[in-house]
This record gives structure tokens, C-alpha cells and sequence, in this order.
């Protein structure tokens, strides 16, 4: 009777997902903001958390679950950023590159909604409020995974930073 082929993880490896993982929950969690910023059950009016933004003249304007500004536009590019998350996970070197130029315009946003004449993005968008917090947390998750985590991978394992 032969034993089991039981073999031990390795770490090294388990490490070299984590980067993937990271790029998933972002396109997840940006693509889920992007839809429900379209359903006027979760977008309401500034001020009033009550009335949903179908009464609002300016139309696909709100704050998502009366936290995050929003229009048509921002939820468009909140889909496309999530649908390119999710495409990324499927290699390192694309989750790691999507993590990186996420940390940039994500950074930028952020940066941005913090200038009274630029909050707006010039008057495509609104990157003010809750969205300079979200902006801060996910380019700070993002830097930390595409450009800190591979740096200590590569460090005495021999990989090189174009990971397959």
C-alpha cells in the first residue's frame, strides 16, 4: 500500500498569488460600485439619504449608499477599471502591472478630489467626499502589492520582476 502524495505547500508560492488575489478583490469591489451606482435604490439625493436620485434634475447623479459621489460616467469608468481588475488576476505580471498603474490613477484621483478646482475632474466626474478616502485606501493596497510585494519577492529567490 503506497502513502498519499501529500505535499507541503510552498510559500514562496502561496506569496506569488497574493498579488493576483489582491487585483481580484479591487476589479471585484470596483465593478460592484460601478453597477449599483446605476440603480437608483442605492444612489441618493445629496443631503437627504431618502429620496432616491430618480427625483434629482441632473440625472445618474448621487452619493452610492449616501457615501460616495457618483454620475453615469464615474460608474462607467468604476466598470471598466473592475472588468480590467478581474481580466489582470489572470497572470502575476498583469495583476502586478494593474496594480501599479492603479496605484498611479487611483493616487491621482485622490489627489485631485482634494483641489476645490479639480474635485469635479474639471466637470466629468466628482472625485470629492467619500471618494478621496476610497481612492487613498485602494492606491495604498495597490502600491503596497504592485510595487512593494514584488520587490521583496524577487529579493534572494532568484525570481526576476518579469514574473510569468
Amino acid at each position: 500500500m503506497s502513502q498519499p502524495n501529500l505535499q507541503q505547500p510552498n510559500p514562496q508560492q502561496s506569496e506569488l498569488t497574493k498579488p493576483r488575489t489582491v487585483a481580484l478583490i479591487l476589479g471585484i469591489s470596483l465593478l460592484f460600485l460601478g453597477l449599483v451606482g446605476f440603480l437608483p435604490g442605492f444612489t441618493f439625493i445629496p443631503g437627504t439619504i431618502s429620496h432616491p436620485t430618480s427625483v434629482y434634475p441632473d440625472p445618474g447623479y448621487g452619493y452610492i449608499f449616501g457615501i460616495f459621489p457618483t454620475n453615469y460616467f464615474h460608474n462607467a469608468i468604476r466598470i471598466l477599471v473592475g472588468l480590467w481588475g478581474i481580466a489582470a488576476c489572470t497572470s502575476l505580471g498583469g495583476a502586478i502591472a494593474f496594480l501599479q498603474l492603479f496605484t498611479v490613477i487611483y493616487g491621482a484621483e485622490a489627489l485631485l478630489g482634494l483641489l476645490p478646482f479639480a474635485n469635479t475632474l474639471f466637470g466629468t466626474m466628482p472625485l470629492y467626499g467619500g471618494n478621496v478616502g476610497l481612492s487613498l485606501l485602494s492606491a495604498a493596497i495597490a502600491a503596497y502589492y504592485g510595487f512593494v510585494k514584488p520587490g521583496l519577492l524577487t529579493k534572494g529567490t532568484g525570481l526576476t520582476a518579469n514574473f510569468q
